[in-house]
């Protein structure tokens, strides 16, 4: 595994150092996961769990076969490895209460004076993880700090991971996320910044953009609104390209958000469940990595998110974007009037994602500046197809400087 240390110089221009960071899981708690994922026991056979279609949920059969990869072939240390070939960072961030959140990011700093800083941002049930692939191939082309022309810097959202998170004191909000996001890239020494996200940070991206002048441009591949009437109207004249796409979030609300109101509804029970046992977890975070996917995910992908968020205690702490998103105690707007972006905005159409949002629709999202509909790929789009990932956020970085 190649290192990427020498993009580890943190801008002079930093207020706080931040502390390098190594990810280094204790033995125990590694044999714990394993034993753990071999005492749990699984379902016996049922009419559902025999169907291999995903339509409902994860299989018997796969879930014996994922389990079988977890507990053999499966290499925690790999993926640690992996991870600290790039720099990884942590960092004192308050929040607007002055309560002080421990904030990891990857970083891969620039040594060019007019590198454009970028945030990459996540989401559920993802991590930095996702943004491993498309680093690696960035810095291919772009082989040393000379030639890199982006300062990335990738946080595991608060809640998420590395990240501390969310505090006990009070509630907790995607604008709150967003408020340390912003203080982060204002610790770091960046006076503007570009923002990418998919799902919960796509949302989070969404309102760096509305809510901060340092947040220059916004790119994303999930970009949840519910139309207006006038929106409406624009059903007829979309390509059958476009339909697909509607009917596709049609079928997703119907038979798939059922996970999205639970958590939302009852997220201290499903923290409390998905915290009791790795093999639960994996075939909740399984099950949404393949419905949601455009491919199947790699065994190794998916348990290595499984064991990332097991460490890490994730499970009861990263659930607040769906208690403000759903139920009745729901905060978020999606309505279009309430979501307008007035600065560069960029979408990125994903054929599998589960909610594609139509150009036309895109338009009246933002100051669309910059929309590309891709031959393949799904929800997790950075993971996916880190190539064509890579060159869609280069050429939404282009075109916004160009303006």
């Amino acid at each position: 595994m190649p290192s990427y240390s020498s993009f580890g110089q943190v801008p002079p221009a930093a207020t706080t150092t931040p502390e390098p960071f190594t990810l280094n899981i204790a033995d125990d708690a590694v044999s714990t996961f394993k034993k753990l994922l071999e005492l749990a026991p699984v379902a016996p056979e049922t009419h559902e769990n025999l169907q291999e279609d995903m339509r409902w949920g994860v299989s018997r059969k796969w879930l014996i076969e994922a389990k079988k990869y977890a507990l053999g072939e499966f290499d925690w240390r790999k993926i640690e490895d992996q991870v600290n070939a790039f720099p990884n960072y942590k960092i004192p961030i308050k929040d607007e209460d002055g309560e002080t959140h421990s904030m990891h990011f990857v970083g891969l700093f620039s040594s060019k004076a007019d590198a454009v800083p970028i945030v990459l941002l996540h989401g559920w049930p993802g991590s930095f993880l996702e943004f491993l692939p498309t680093l690696t191939h960035l810095l291919t082309k772009y082989p040393t700090p000379s030639t890199l022309p982006y300062n990335l810097i990738i946080p595991s959202l608060p809640g998420y991971a590395l990240s501390s998170g969310p505090p006990l004191s009070h509630d907790f909000t995607s604008p709150l996320a967003a408020h340390l996001i912003n203080e982060l890239m204002k610790t770091l020494g960046y006076s503007s910044y570009i923002a990418q996200g998919g799902d919960a940070g796509g949302v989070i991206a969404r309102i760096l953009a509305r809510t901060y002048p340092a947040c220059t441009a916004v790119h994303v591949n999930f970009c949840p609104l519910v139309p207006s009437a006038e929106m409406q109207a624009d059903i007829p004249g979309m390509s059958a390209q476009e339909l697909a796409g509607l009917g596709q979030a049609q079928a997703w609300a119907t038979q798939d958000m059922g996970y999205a109101m639970l958590q939302g509804t009852k997220p201290s029970t499903m923290g409390l469940l998905l915290s009791s046992s790795p093999l639960a977890l994996l075939a909740w975070v399984g099950e949404k990595l393949r419905s949601w996917s455009d491919e199947d995910p790699s065994l190794e992908d998916i348990v290595a998110g499984v064991a990332l968020y097991w460490f890490t205690e994730s499970c009861a702490r990263n659930l607040y974007p769906y208690r403000e998103g759903f139920g009745s105690t729901a905060k978020t707007s999606l309505a279009v009037e309430d979501n307008y972006i007035d600065k560069p905005f960029g979408y990125s159409w994903y054929p599998k994602e589960i909610n594609p949002l139509p150009k036309v629709w895109a338009e009246k999202a933002g100051k669309l500046v910059w929309f590309k509909y891709h031959e393949s790929g799904g929800h997790f789009a950075a993971l996916e197809k880190p190539v064509d990932f890579a060159d869609a956020l280069e050429d939404f970085v282009a075109k916004v400087k160009s303006l």
